[in-house]
């Protein structure tokens, strides 16, 4: 008497063998992607941080997808490519004035008669402060000069090399022409997707992941910028130099949640002792307000985007950036995001036996 066959969905090993090619399929394609993941993602998030914006400009333009992409586009030219190629230009341009620490001139004062009064450091500090002012400037700069030096090569191997970084921004400059032309195939296949995936919860983490990249994108970047505009905007009105520099310093500093303050107030400690006593105690009442405008400004942008903790969007925020780098100030809040409503949802459930419980 013959054994009969395992049913088809209790084929072992067509399930293992099957698995296994989906699996090859998958590392395959993402293998043969890989130059390009960087840039997709990056073209991701901006095109759904900006997708209302087109719908306005497309609306306004009588349903014209095609010319409100172009309007679009260039918008993004001007507002976020050419300042990224020009503050990167700048930051590398710079990078290598640290290591001539050894070439500046300047007199350093003697200690303050308060400083040795303070309570426990106090004398240590006055004497220090004694000795580097006895030494002089160029005993000060050679001894930082070892330091300052790995810097500004640590500084340039993370921007990695410009032409290639220019060609990553433009590669995902074009990314986001063909999703912004595309944008609803691509968002109807990614929802049917995650449909089938996981139902309507799944639908649900797609339509969350798109809210939780224009918080950060409205909450974090754009205070980033309104910040370093005003924090530059002082810079130049008190007459700091190298201000190119400082702006793209503001820039990385309020991105990374660190904020204006330590720029704007060493810009303002060498106003002052550059004897423009006037203008550093204007360049520190500024920097008061740029340094706590997003206080304020941040919760509500980010309360626009999505109805999120804004604890969770900061440290998604915070650690996707010190995880991922630059990619992770998107990608770190939207993980977060999602994993933070699923619990929710599923803590929320009332299981058949709670409900018959609590009734009894």
């Amino acid at each position: 008497m013959s054994t009969p066959a395992p049913p088809a969905n209790r084929d072992l090993p067509r399930i293992v063998f099957g698995t296994l090619l989906i699996l090859l399929l998958g590392v395959g394609s993402l293998w043969i992607l890989k130059p390009f993941l960087l840039a997709l993602i990056w073209a991701t998030m901006i095109v759904a941080a900006t997708w209302p914006m087109l719908a306005v400009v497309e609306r306004k333009l009588g349903g014209r997808r095609m010319l409100a992409v172009s309007v679009l586009m260039v918008l993004l030219l001007v507002a976020v490519i050419a300042p990224l190629i020009a503050a990167t230009s700048t930051l590398a341009g710079q990078v290598e004035r640290l290591s001539e620490l050894k070439s500046i001139r300047f007199a350093i004062p003697e200690p303050p008669a308060w400083v040795g009064t303070l309570p426990y450091f106090g004398e240590r500090i006055a004497a220090e402060w004694q000795a580097i002012a006895a030494a002089g400037p160029e005993a000060l700069a050679v001894s930082l000069a070892p330091y300052t030096a790995p810097v500004g090569k640590w500084l340039l191997a993370q921007l990695g090399g410009l032409g290639g970084l220019v060609v990553h921004l433009f590669l995902t400059y074009a990314l986001c022409g063909v999703l912004y032309a595309t944008g609803d195939t691509a968002a109807r296949g990614v929802r049917r997707f995650f449909r089938r995936l996981h139902g309507e919860r799944g639908d649900q983490i797609v339509v969350l992941a798109g809210a939780s990249i224009r918080a950060v994108a409205l909450g974090i970047v754009v205070t980033a910028v309104v910040q370093t505009l005003l924090g530059a905007l002082g810079l130049a009105l008190a007459g700091v130099p190298f201000v190119a520099l400082l702006a793209a310093a503001l820039l990385i500093c309020c991105i990374a949640q660190i904020g204006p303050i330590p720029v704007l107030l060493a810009s303002a400690a060498w106003l002052w002792y550059a004897d423009s006593h006037g203008w550093a105690v204007a360049l520190a009442v500024w920097t008061i307000f740029v340094g706590t405008i997003d206080n304020f400004l941040r919760p509500m942008l980010i309360k626009r985007g999505a109805d999120l903790p804004l604890l969770l969007i900061m440290a998604g925020v915070i650690g996707g950036l010190l995880s991922f780098g630059l990619v992770g100030l998107f990608v770190g809040p939207v993980v977060l995001a999602v994993t933070y409503t699923l619990l929710c949802t599923w803590v929320s459930e009332v299981e058949p036996s709670d409900s018959g419980a609590g009734r009894g």
